[in-house]
């Protein structure tokens, strides 16, 4: 494989901390830090999870109301596969997702989530944004999906 350039390191660093700040958007729940790491048009889909895909402003607002019933959510990714062609990339990256869903006497529940996520980029003025995001779930351990399954 020949070395990199200095600027498809800075490129792939860029990325890898546009991964970064996507989960920290999503564990903060800080829907304004989770804006910047997509383009305004950019397109989500989170189905195989449960979730729902669509346009940006509209996967936000679910995720808003959705993830304040979780007071707990700690996203990792990582094992990142990133390619670049100039000014447009794709990643392919693990995520690790363990949430907590809140019960009697200040306990919770965990339950834990795994897949990739498979990610469209582009350069932007204001550095690389994720154009199109399809999470691609592989296991949850929540009841209510091992019981679907079972059955």
């Amino acid at each position: 494989m020949p070395r990199m350039t200095v600027e498809e390191l800075l490129d792939r660093q860029e990325i890898d901390d546009l991964l970064i700040r996507y989960a920290t958007a999503v564990d903060t729940k800080d829907w304004d830090l989770y804006e910047t790491c997509f383009t305004p048009e950019a397109f989500i889909d989170y189905e195989s999870a449960g979730g729902i895909k669509g346009k940006l402003p509209e996967v936000r607002a679910w995720l808003e109301k959705t993830l304040v019933m979780f007071p707990m959510t700690q996203h990792v990714v990582c094992n990142r596969v990133v390619e670049i062609d100039g000014d447009r990339a794709t990643a392919r990256s693990v995520f690790y997702n363990p949430m907590g869903l809140p019960q009697e006497e200040a306990r919770q529940i965990l339950f834990f989530d795994g897949g990739y996520y498979n990610d469209k980029l582009t350069r932007t003025d204001d550095g690389w944004k994720i154009t199109e995001r399809i999470e691609e779930s592989s296991y949850s351990t929540r009841l209510d999906r091992v019981l679907a399954a079972s059955s």
